[in-house]
């Protein structure tokens, strides 16, 4: 747990411009909620999402995050080329916080929930991934 303790303090911390911002952990939780729902309502699933990002040149990345080594990371650029840039203006919208923000923080955020989902370098099926993204949900916003 200390792993993901620290990830959604770092990540949200960022995003959030070191907390600046009025009621700071409600964008931060946003921000979370709206990763998982990318995660679990994207045309395809999980992997209709990473085929996304393999399509936009980033398959070394992806398979990074599913495997069981070290993660790449990707810039905020590369995620809003892979997602388009609609998603995140919507998303950004949604935080009420500037495009590059919400690509920054989506770009840190999901390469560490797709790898927690993915322990045994594996994409889980409908049902585990539900249950896995209500898990990782706990343990993020219990800190």
């Amino acid at each position: 747990m200390g792993l993901l303790d620290g990830l959604a303090g770092q990540v949200l911390g960022s995003v959030l411009g070191g907390g600046q911002q009025q009621g700071a952990q409600a964008p931060g939780g946003a921000l979370l909620q709206i990763a998982m729902n990318l995660l679990q309502n994207q045309p395809g699933g999980l992997a209709g999402l990473l085929q996304q990002f393999q399509n936009a040149g980033l398959g070394d990345a992806v398979a990074s995050w599913v495997g069981t080594g070290q993660n790449a990371g990707i810039s905020g650029d590369q995620l809003s080329s892979a997602l388009g840039a609609d998603t995140i203006g919507g998303i950004a919208n949604q935080l009420g916080i500037p495009q590059q923000e919400a690509a920054g923080g989506l770009a840190a955020l999901l390469p560490q929930l797709i790898d927690q989902l993915t322990p045994q370098g594996r994409l889980p099926d409908d049902n585990a991934l539900s249950g896995g993204l209500a898990d990782l949900a706990s343990k993020f916003l219990r800190g």
